[in-house]
This record gives structure tokens, C-alpha cells and sequence, in this order.
């Protein structure tokens, strides 16, 4: 299973970036797909989750009501729509997906179990 995410660029603060992840490769289901994004000398964090049959949404306290993630499932894609950008929202963005994901660890790194290559998000004026 690939992971393929796109969509980084650079941006102003207060603008749009929108991100996409694909899977492809054997047949695979994920039950949930995340974003997670990495900051220059800081950990990976947890960004939004969503689940794939309902698509309920988790999203971290600081991007709420600015990012919006949604899924198609016919494409095993999904998307980050991410609004009024901050420079703290400089980062590297990952996307994953993994079978069996619960409700207690969607937000938790370790709970994926495909990775994404990442794609730089750059928010400068």
C-alpha cells in the first residue's frame, strides 16, 4: 500500500492550501486516514482524522474551523482543506491510513500504520 500526498506549496498568511493523499496498491480498506505535520525541530503532531464509512471528523484544537479534512472513498483519497493559514502552520504534512483504528488513538501516530512521503507547507509573508 502507497501512500501519495500533494498539494504543498508556499503561501501568505491568511491564505488557501488545499492537500490530497491516495492510496493505492493491494487491496486495502482503511477504516480511518489522518494528517499529521512535523515543524522544524519539533515532533510530529496530530493535525485531523477522519473516519472513512462516516466520515466524522477529529481535528486538533489550534486548526479548528480553518482546516476541513473529507474523503472519497471510491478514490481511497482524502483532502485537507486548509483556510486563513498561520506561520505556525509551517510544516511538513504526512498522511495516513490503517485498519482498526479506534476511537482512543485516532489521534496517535502509532495507530497507522501507512505513511505518506510528506509534502512541505510553507506559510510566509
Amino acid at each position: 500500500v502507497q501512500l501519495q500526498a500533494s498539494g504543498g506549496g508556499t503561501a501568505q498568511p491568511g491564505d488557501s492550501l488545499s492537500l490530497s493523499c491516495a492510496a493505492s496498491g493491494r487491496p486495502f480498506s482503511p477504516n480511518a486516514m489522518s494528517w499529521f505535520r512535523q515543524a522544524p525541530g519539533k515532533e510530529r503532531e496530530f493535525v485531523a482524522a477522519i473516519r472513512m464509512n462516516s466520515a466524522h471528523a477529529y481535528y486538533m484544537d489550534s486548526v479548528k474551523g480553518r482546516f476541513t479534512i473529507s474523503r472519497d472513498n471510491a478514490k481511497k483519497t482524502v483532502y485537507l482543506q486548509m483556510n486563513s493559514l498561520k506561520p505556525e502552520d509551517t510544516a511538513v504534512y504526512y498522511c495516513a491510513a490503517a485498519n482498526g483504528v479506534i476511537s482512543s488513538t485516532i489521534r496517535t501516530a502509532s495507530a497507522y500504520t501507512y505513511w505518506g512521503q510528506g509534502t512541505l507547507v510553507t506559510v510566509s509573508s
